[in-house]
């Protein structure tokens, strides 16, 4: 198997398991398809001989992260939605927009320069460990210091609308 082939077998389970996290209506279905598209992502980037960020989708994401949101789900008791219908209609209509526009740019993309998606033949070693140290701690402080802000508010949130319920 040419590792072409398994580069677009992954991402094609990458897209199809997001797609379906986004369109299932089940909360728990949804988390499950989501460790499948953080599996898949993972072989990605092994085939981008960036074995330690590998690792860290496995462990990090697929594992601590999702057990973080099943319990969340858990915590929450998440039923059936009682939206309205014209509330569903404007998020349906607003979704395809989205997407829409998102294809729509890669095909700009892609017919304006050709050669800026693919990547260039020489070695690959931004997976390194030394290299993902030193830009984390230093170009990317900011918005590593904001994501983790953003996941402590999510938290606090989440406990507040699960003590509010009982």
């Amino acid at each position: 198997m040419s590792l072409s082939f398994l580069f677009y077998l992954t991402a094609t389970i990458a897209v199809a398991s997001a797609i379906f996290v986004v369109l299932n209506r089940n909360a728990v279905y949804s988390a499950i398809l989501l460790v499948l598209c953080f599996f898949a992502l993972a072989v990605l980037y092994l085939l981008l001989e960036a074995y330690f960020l590998a690792v860290l989708e496995v462990f990090i994401y697929a594992g601590a992260i999702m057990v973080l949101f099943l319990f969340a789900i858990m915590l929450l008791n998440l039923g059936h939605e009682d939206a309205l219908p014209k509330f569903m209609y404007l998020q349906r209509a607003l979704s395809v927009l989205m997407v829409a526009l998102f294809f729509f740019g890669i095909i700009l993309i892609m017919l304006h320069e050709p050669g800026v998606l693919h990547q260039p033949g020489d070695t690959f070693s931004a997976g390194g460990i030394h290299v993902l140290g030193e830009a984390l701690f230093s170009k990317y402080l900011l918005p590593f210091e904001v994501a983790s802000l953003l996941l402590l508010v999510a938290l606090i949130g989440t406990v507040y609308l699960a003590k509010r319920k009982i």
